[in-house]
């Protein structure tokens, strides 16, 4: 009997496939057998930044003199005009929240050998507050942490909240998005950080300023840190 639902599941699937054909989040063709969300093609020519094997490399840089971090790294490089923004548009927009999953997996998996995560003890995402989490469903960075965690057996742990409702800092220069970042998050009551190496997650690294407001956070409260995002700006 579960051999016949098996095969019935198999033919819904090659029926939907064929009415409504699963597309690549980055070129826009059809999937193959196997494939999830991204072709083949577009993950062997995704344009990884490789930080990680880097010292002292352009990521770390842009928090240096400003909040003691670790170690840092982003996944891979993006432009506003590159077909591998819709990544981002597609995870936070598009609500593809499985999509943050798969990535942020696959990151942890091409970063394991680096020594990136060596000492963490736990991930943070960087948080929303709750009115645009209603709105939007889900925390694009929460789902990233998630993959991140299903390859490494770290505890995923909310450490930080949104001290106030913000809008989006896109558009925003580097003085202004640090201007409205300030004092914008804040690390929960109770939350046990005092100590402990924490790896902090986001989405996308342009200005850094959203995630020098979240480390500074974590540092205060006497947290070792180290930062991830998913994607990163060209910083230098």
């Amino acid at each position: 009997m579960r051999k016949i639902f098996k095969a019935i599941a198999r033919l819904a699937l090659s029926g939907a496939d064929a009415l409504m054909p699963r597309l690549c989040t980055v070129c826009g063709k059809p999937l193959g057998r196997g494939e999830k969300l991204l072709c083949a093609s577009c993950l062997d020519a995704m344009p990884l930044t490789h930080f990680e094997n880097i010292a002292f490399n352009p990521m770390e840089q842009l928090f240096a003199g400003q909040v003691p971090v670790e170690r840092a790294t982003a996944y891979f490089f993006y432009e506003k005009a590159d077909p591998y923004a819709s990544i981002l548009h597609d995870l936070k927009y598009r609500h593809i929240p499985q999509l943050g999953v798969m990535m942020g997996e696959r990151a942890a998996v091409a970063m394991s050998h680096s020594g990136m995560l060596d000492g963490v003890e736990a991930i943070v995402p960087v948080p929303l507050h709750p009115s645009k989490l209603a709105c939007r469903g889900y925390n694009q960075s929460e789902r990233i942490a998630h993959g991140i965690a299903r390859a490494t057996g770290l505890r995923v742990e909310e450490a930080l909240f949104a001290t106030r409702p913000h809008n989006t800092l896109t558009g925003l220069n580097a003085h202004q998005r640090h201007i409205a970042s300030q004092g914008l998050y804040a690390v929960k009551r109770g939350a046990r950080i005092a100590g402990r190496h924490m790896l902090l997650v986001d989405d996308v690294v342009t200005t850094g300023a959203t995630l020098l407001s979240c480390a500074k956070a974590l540092h205060r409260a006497g947290a070792t840190v180290s930062i991830f995002t998913l994607a990163a700006a060209r910083l230098s």
